[in-house]
Order: C-alpha cells, then sequence, then structure tokens
C-alpha cells in the first residue's frame, strides 16, 4: 500500500515538475475552419470592409530556440487564425516582429504579428 502511495506521489511530482518547465508551450492552438488567405493591397481588386486590425503576442522568457527559424510562419499562422474566427475573407498588411530585452541576467523575448483582417463585399 505504501509502495503504491509513494509511486503515486512520484509521478504527480514529475508530471508538475514537466508542466512547469514546458509550461503552456508544448500546447498548440488547433483552428478548424478555413484560415484566409494572405493578399498584398495589389491582389485585392474586389471591394472590401475592413472587419478590424488583428494583433497576436507572444512573450517568451529565457531563450527560445523553438521560434527563431520558424517566426514567420508563427506570425502568419496566428494572424490568420484569429481573422478565421473573425469571419475574414483575407489578411492584408502583415506585419511581424520581435524584439528581445534582458532583465538582469534573464532575457525576455516578445514577438509580434499584426495584419487587416476584411471581408470581401
Amino acid at each position: 500500500m505504501a509502495i503504491q502511495r509513494n509511486s503515486l506521489v512520484c509521478l504527480v511530482l514529475i508530471v508538475l515538475t514537466a508542466l512547469s518547465i514546458t509550461g503552456c508551450s508544448a500546447l498548440k492552438p488547433v483552428y478548424v475552419g478555413e484560415m484566409p488567405p494572405l493578399l498584398s493591397q495589389d491582389e485585392v481588386i474586389r471591394p472590401y470592409i475592413k472587419l478590424g486590425r488583428v494583433q497576436v503576442t507572444r512573450e517568451t522568457y529565457g531563450t527560445d530556440y523553438t521560434m527563431t527559424p520558424d517566426i514567420k510562419e508563427w506570425g502568419s499562422n496566428a494572424v490568420r487564425m484569429e481573422a478565421g474566427k473573425m469571419g475574414a475573407d483575407a489578411v492584408m498588411f502583415l506585419e511581424i516582429t520581435g524584439g528581445t530585452t534582458v532583465y538582469g541576467i534573464l532575457p525576455s523575448t516578445e514577438y509580434r504579428a499584426s495584419g487587416v483582417a476584411i471581408k470581401f463585399k
């Protein structure tokens, strides 16, 4: 009985340690609808209305090796996903930025992606 309880306590501690290390970064949002395309202003030939500006921010503490190569892909997918939730037909004026600041010895990187969600008339 004591061995089972010790095993359960160890398992709970392992799970809590893993969650505290990875946090929610291991979880990826899933959007089941079709994401609207990214269009430049020259590609839009039909009249449209602006639904609003979409902005997605992600801040990481420490070194974020998982995002560095895929920052453009992450930004475009995040903005398209949020625009799709709004019912947009397309996204224009996509802008993806990132900056790092250091708090003492701990670096913090903030990634920001934004665009304008539009709906065709």
